[in-house]
Order: C-alpha cells, then sequence, then structure tokens
C-alpha cells in the first residue's frame, strides 16, 4: 500500500469521493482514498454492516497478506489449509498446495471491523442512508441526500442502483446462493474446506461446508437464470452430506444468508465521467468460484489511490485506471462456459482422481485468483 500523503482539496464539491456500499471493494476505495487525505463519504442503506451479508467471507492468502485485511485481528479469522472437494457419489479428493491457506471469518464482525477501519482513518460512515439518485454537477455529481461529489462510487452489489441510474453496465447472470450457520458447532476436520460437486442440488455450482471461527457455515449455491429459477435445496443438501463432515443431523441454523452473486465476470462500461463501479457491482468475482473479496479489494484499492493522484495531479484518469484493472478471468470464464453447459454428475464420479479433473480443480482453489 502507498504510504499516505495529506493534502488539501481546493475543490467546491462537499466531497471528493462519495461511495455508495460499506462492502469489501467500497471499503477499500474509501479507505484508499482517505488515505491520500481526500474527503470520502460511504453511505449505506443498512442500520449496521454486519447485517444481511451477501458473502461467504472467505478470504485467500493472497488477499490475507497482500492488502489491508492482513490487519484484521486474529479473533475473526480461521486458518483452513485443504480442499476436500466430493464428486456426486461423495468420494473426495484433498486437494492442497505448499504455503496456501484460506481464512473463514466471523464475517459480520469482520465488516463491523472495516466500516470501523474506515472511520477511524478519516472517511465519514452514514448507515440507514440509502442511494436514491444522482445528478451530473458540472465536473462532478449531485448525490441526493448527500451533496456533489468530484466522484461517484458504486459498491452497491450486484443489483447496482448507482449503475442503473448512472447508465453504466448492468450485472446479468447470477448465482442465487444461501448459507446456513450453526453457532458453536465443530467439525471433525476442521482445517479443510468442503466443497461439493451435485448437479441435483447445485447446477452451475457447488456446495460447501466450512469452520469458521463462530462456528459451522454450510452453504449451497445454484445459476440463477430467471425469476422462476428453483430455490435450493439446502436441508436436502444437508441431510445428503452431513454424515461426511460430521454434523449433526439435528443441529439447527442460527443464522441465515441468501443473495444473488454475478457470475459473468466484469461489466462493460464499467466507468464513465466522474461515477466508476467496484466489487459486485461491477462484476469483478470469479465466474467459477464466486469469490470476490480479493479482487474486489484490489480493484476497489486501485481505484481510490487512482483518484487520489489524479486530483494531485500526479496520475490519469481514475476511469481509465478503474477498466485497466478489471481482472481478465479467462480461465474461470471458459470453465464458467463449461460448466453451464457440460455439467453432468458421472465425468465427476469416474474421473475424480484423474489428472485433468484435479488440475482443473486446482486452478480454480489456488492459482491466478486474480486472473
Amino acid at each position: 500500500m502507498a504510504r499516505q500523503w495529506r493534502m488539501a482539496t481546493t475543490s467546491g464539491h462537499d466531497w471528493d469521493v462519495v461511495v455508495v456500499g460499506a462492502s469489501f471493494g467500497g471499503i477499500a476505495c474509501a479507505l484508499s482514498a482517505a488515505h491520500y487525505g481526500l474527503r470520502v463519504c460511504v453511505i449505506e442503506r443498512k442500520r449496521d454492516p454486519g447485517l444481511k451479508l451477501h458473502t461467504t467471507g472467505i478470504i485467500v492468502k493472497e488477499a490475507a497478506e497482500q492488502t489491508w485485511l492482513n490487519r484484521v485481528p486474529q479473533a475473526l479469522v480461521r486458518r483452513v489449509e485443504r480442499v476436500r472437494l466430493y464428486a456426486p457419489n461423495l468420494r473426495h479428493l484433498v486437494l492442497g498446495a505448499p504455503g496456501y491457506y484460506f481464512l473463514t471469518t466471523d464475517t459480520p464482525n469482520l465488516m463491523r471491523w472495516l466500516a470501523g477501519e474506515a472511520c477511524a482513518h478519516g472517511v465519514e460512515l452514514r448507515l440507514q442512508h440509502s442511494f436514491t439518485n444522482a445528478a451530473r454537477d458540472g465536473d462532478g455529481w449531485q448525490v441526493e441526500g448527500v451533496g456533489s461529489a468530484r466522484y461517484l462510487i458504486g459498491a452497491d452489489g450486484a443489483k447496482s442502483r448507482v449503475a442503473e441510474r448512472t447508465g453504466l453496465g448492468r450485472v446479468g447472470d447470477f448465482l442465487y446462493g444461501i448459507e446456513h450457520e450453526f453457532a458453536g458447532l465443530q467439525l471433525p476436520d476442521a482445517d479443510a474446506l468442503h466443497c461439493f460437486i451435485s448437479k441435483r442440488f447445485a447446477p452451475g455450482y457447488i456446495g460447501w461446508v466450512a469452520q469458521n471461527p463462530t462456528g459451522v457455515q454450510l452453504g449451497l449455491a445454484l445459476r440463477h437464470r430467471n425469476a422462476q429459477t428453483r430455490s435450493p435445496d439446502i436441508d436436502g443438501f444437508r441431510q445428503r452430506i452431513h454424515r461426511h463432515v460430521g454434523l449433526p443431523d439435528d443441529a439447527t441454523p442460527t443464522t441465515t444468508r441468501a443473495g444473488l452473486v454475478p457470475c459473468a465476470g466484469p461489466v462493460s462500461p464499467i466507468a464513465a465521467p466522474g461515477v466508476i463501479l467496484t466489487g459486485d457491482a461491477a462484476g469483478i468475482v470469479s465466474p467459477v468460484t464466486a469469490g470476490g473479496i480479493h479482487s474486489a479489494w484490489k480493484h476497489g484499492w486501485q481505484v481510490g489511490e487512482a483518484i487520489a493522484l489524479h486530483v494531485r495531479g500526479d496520475g490519469p484518469a481514475p476511469e481509465q485506471v478503474a477498466v485497466d484493472a478489471v481482472p481478465k478471468f479467462r480461465v474461470k470464464r471458459a470453465l464458467r462456459w463449461a460448466y453451464d453447459h457440460c455439467q453432468f454428475d458421472w465425468p465427476f464420479d469416474l474421473l475424480l482422481y484423474s489428472a485433468p479433473l484435479r488440475w482443473a480443480a486446482e486452478q480454480m482453489y489456488f492459482h491466478k485468483r486474480s486472473q
């Protein structure tokens, strides 16, 4: 991360940057811009950043070591070093990479911690403040209920209202996921991320079980194509796999979260003069694994930094930087296409231990995650 600059701004705007959404990408952008001394306001429609989450909260090694997330309190994370990949017949393959790991998280408190970090570093956070509209205002934007801003950042999720109101690209392809959390439970194999392939329960995606710092999270997602897409049968999935992971069959979830996740790659256009999308709003989510924290954080941080450098006359237009910083996901887009069009249970049952399937699985979970 760049060293901190403190500078005075002479713009007639109320804010240098208004960020819509206290998401990973939104907080990264806000922290980055504030790091250089810009006046930053984040608006968030929820009263609590830790409520109604649409993320599993799993952080990859790169994000844990190379971003602000390396400051996360240890009590909020748990290290996981292996993946157990289960075929539809529930045989499994153990995957790993030397030195690689994931962090599962106490996600609600992680989001609260990030919001606190933003406030502690000069960002004004306005909770229970929904974005309604914005209009061009000279060289910036007039944001309804907030004031004028040089730059408007849409980090407001897969159904971004900022994208809708400003005419930017909108996410069109989704997964629909649901996750149950079981507070206080412990898995026998707590050091693995358990992933399940099943066309019956998760067409177009996977199911998962993981130990986090406060309990066990069990989730399921499937390809969402229209309003008639069926809801994930998470109870049936739990009954199918509970003995294989050591989850009690009578366990009752203490928390449920659900929502849409982009799965087609970045949208276009992602930026226009004075307005930029990041995170889920920009489709910056892996088309295969749906992991987006590292990509969203990296892109959001680059956008905030680019705005600050441009304001002080030291950098190119941040809109172009935002476009150039978008991950391409070339391999994962190809895997996404194959998964959408060629998913059958029998090849996974038959080829689970084959070299090609292991290679594809390792590409998904360990290698070139941000590409």
